[in-house]
């Protein structure tokens, strides 16, 4: 099979250094805005290369960001092209159309790298899927996130000194705000969520708290009282509909995410046949996710389906239905709350005055 990447980046340079060990797959093109010398005449910077190239059956978008990622991937698409992408914005934010596309254009689209990075989450995901019911899906999605708590129940420093030294080994980016912030957990969320439950949620419907409050005073709260703080995705369904929200939760010392160290992540699903399955491993990074890609290819190459079906479940989020307790620190005091729902919680904290304000669910 003849492919193109797109973009030669951290990711999409992976992608091809595995390609090249990789049996039956040929990188014709990579698409880039200027020449890469160890390549040679196999870079363009002309999209139209590629996309009038008949012999390139499979695009692999390894840009990033909404666009021109989205032009790219849907003139793919609506070419006939197989679209490979592990970009968790695109595939979030344009979830039914890209979908659509690959359907009405005898397409795939596959995106197992989005969410997980190296580990086989979404393609597991998906697979249990199709035989039995996926009752709950949680998990530390973010390896920044990680890295920062992990530090800082380990190590006596502050938010805003561990942040910097994530930034200086490469773990967060120059603006951070979507990896602290939570809303890169966020859009793994709505792509976990969509293919354990069959449905399409969006980034809306998730409400996300992010941890870019959180203190050295809350880590030793929490140390002494026998916490790990974690930044989970969490999502389920209900006889009632469903819930998904992303936000800071203490779990126990026995819990299997409070001893996930450094960058890795931990996701897991619950099934009504199989119970809870937990995938661990690297999330992000050159080789975990380019090989996360070019599995991808290799599947399509052995025709291997992927798609989800087109009938969806017509479930709508509704978070009064899942209720904790939290942790508040506001305007210098801070409480155990009695059970909240997460729309309490979230509205709550939308609401306070102090800018500063943190909080994080209890898993009991």
């Amino acid at each position: 099979m003849k492919i193109a990447i797109l973009g030669y980046g951290v990711v999409g340079s992976g992608a091809y250094e595995v390609a090249q060990a990789a049996h039956n797959i040929e990188v014709k093109r990579v698409l880039y805005k200027r020449p890469i010398d160890e390549l040679g005449d196999i870079v363009t910077t002309e999209y139209e290369d590629i996309l009038k190239d008949e012999e390139i059956e499979l695009v692999a978008e390894c840009i990033g960001g909404l666009h021109p990622a989205y032009e790219y991937v849907s003139a793919a698409l609506k070419s006939g092209k197989h679209v490979v992408t592990p970009n968790k914005n695109l595939v979030a934010a344009y979830w039914d159309e890209l979908h659509d596309l690959a359907r009405e254009h005898g397409a795939e689209f596959r995106y197992t790298a989005s969410a997980g990075g190296g580990i086989p989450w979404l393609f597991n995901l998906r697979r249990q899927s199709r035989s039995d019911e996926i009752l709950s899906i949680s998990g530390i999605v973010n390896g920044t996130c990680n890295y920062i708590l992990d530090t800082m129940h380990n190590e006596p420093v502050d938010f805003a000194e561990i942040l910097a030294k994530a930034q200086e080994l490469g773990y967060a980016e120059k603006d951070p705000t979507a990896d602290i912030g939570g809303f890169d957990t966020q859009r793994k969320c709505v792509i976990s969520a969509n293919l354990a439950f069959g449905t399409s949620i969006s980034e809306e419907d998730v409400p996300v708290f992010g941890i870019q409050n959180i203190t050295a005073g809350d880590i030793k709260y929490f140390n002494e009282h026998g916490y790990t703080c974690k930044l989970l995705m969490n999502a389920g369904q209900t006889e009632d509909g469903a819930y998904a929200y992303v936000e800071p939760t203490l779990v126990g010392r026995g819990a299997l995410e409070s001893s996930v160290p450094a960058n890795n992540n931990l996701i897991s699903l619950t099934g009504n046949h199989i119970g809870t399955l937990s995938f661990y491993g690297q999330g992000a990074g050159k080789y975990p996710t380019g090989t996360s890609v070019i599995q991808d290819v290799l599947d399509i190459e052995n025709g291997w389906k992927f798609s989800v079906k087109s009938e969806k479940n017509d479930v709508s989020v509704d978070n009064s239905l899942e209720a904790h307790r939290y942790y508040v620190r506001e305007n210098g005091s801070c409480k155990i709350t009695e059970p909240l729902s997460v729309t309490e919680a979230h509205r709550l904290a939308s609401e306070s005055s102090d800018e500063h304000f943190f909080m994080a669910g209890i898993r009991e």
